[in-house]
C-alpha cells in the first residue's frame, strides 16, 4: 500500500491507497509545525491502529508539502514505516502534465497534484477550486497543461481575521444561509464569510474561463470547506475531497511505471 500525505499550513490529509489505486483510508490532522519525526510517528501509528490498518504492509509513500519545516520530519518517518525513501512532490521534477507559466518552480506541490489528478479525472480542460488556508485556483487548458490560477485568502483565514477584532462574532458558525440577506448578526456574517467567499469563486472563474475560451470547462471543488462552499453556490460540477491525494498517488504510480520500464 501507498500513503499520500498532502502537508498544508492548517491541516494535514493523509489518504492510504492499495495496488489498484482505490482510497482504502483517509484522515485529516492539525499541522503542527513543532513536530519531530517521533511526533509524526506516534501521531501515524494511532491513526492505523484506529482504523485497523496497523497489520497493512506499506511500502510506499508520497508527500506533497507546503510546510518547509515539515518535510524533513515527514520524510524520515514516512521513511521509517516504509524502508524506502518517499515521493516528494515538487515543480522542479518532471511531471505528466506540461506547466505553461513564466516561472514553473514557483509552483506549490499540492497546486501540481490538483492539476494532475483533476486531468486524469476529469479531462482536459478543467478549473479546480482548492479550499484551505488559502484558495487556490488552478486552472489546466484545452491542451491539457497547467496554465495558473489565483491564489486568495482562505474562508476561515478571513474569518479569523474578523474574529480578531470582533470576538463575539466568534462563536457564530461557518455554515451556508438559505439566503443572501441577513436579517440578523449570524446569518449577515455567514453571507459575508460563506456567499461571498462563492461570489468571489465564481468571478474569478467566469473571467478565466473568458480569458482562455473555456467557458464549458468542469469547475471541481476540494480541500476541507469544499462542502461548506458548494451549498452556496451552483458553480461546481463536482465535489471531490480526495483530489489533491489522488494526484499524489498518480505522480508516484506515474514514476513507478518509468523506472520499470
Amino acid at each position: 500500500m501507498l500513503i499520500a500525505v498532502d502537508v498544508g499550513n492548517t491541516q494535514t490529509t493523509l489518504g492510504l491507497f492499495d495496488a489498484e489505486g482505490t482510497q482504502r483510508k483517509c484522515w485529516r490532522l492539525k499541522t503542527s509545525r513543532e513536530d519531530t519525526s517521533d511526533d509524526i510517528l506516534i501521531k501515524l501509528h494511532s491513526l492505523l491502529t484506529t482504523a485497523d490498518y496497523r497489520s497493512v504492509h506499506i511500502d510506499h509513500a508520497g508527500v506533497a508539502s507546503v510546510v518547509p519545516a515539515l518535510n524533513a520530519a515527514w520524510n524520515k518517518a514516512l521513511f521509517t514505516i516504509t524502508g524506502k525513501k518517499p515521493l516528494t512532490v515538487s515543480a522542479s521534477q518532471e511531471h505528466s502534465i506540461p506547466l505553461s507559466i513564466p516561472y514553473p518552480q514557483t509552483i506549490g506541490a499540492d497546486r501540481i497534484c490538483n492539476a494532475i489528478a483533476a486531468r486524469t479525472t476529469y479531462g482536459a480542460p478543467v478549473i479546480v477550486v482548492d479550499f484551505g488556508t488559502a484558495t487556490n485556483i488552478d486552472v489546466v487548458d484545452q491542451k491539457g497543461a497547467f496554465r495558473g490560477g489565483a491564489i486568495a485568502p482562505g474562508l476561515m483565514l478571513s474569518a479569523s481575521a474578523l474574529f480578531q477584532r470582533a470576538a463575539q462574532l466568534a462563536s457564530i458558525p461557518i455554515e451556508a444561509p438559505k439566503q443572501a440577506l441577513g436579517e440578523d448578526t449570524k446569518g449577515a456574517l455567514q453571507s459575508g464569510l460563506v456567499i461571498g467567499t462563492a461570489c468571489m469563486i465564481e468571478g474569478l472563474v467566469g473571467r478565466i474561463k473568458d480569458e482562455l475560451s473555456i467557458q464549458d470547462a468542469p469547475v471541481i471543488a476540494t480541500g476541507g470547506l469544499s462542502t461548506v462552499i458548494s451549498r452556496a453556490t451552483d458553480l461546481f460540477t463536482e465535489v471531490d475531497p480526495s483530489l489533491t491525494l489522488r494526484g499524489i498517488y498518480t505522480i508516484w504510480h506515474d514514476q513507478e511505471a518509468v523506472n520499470s520500464d
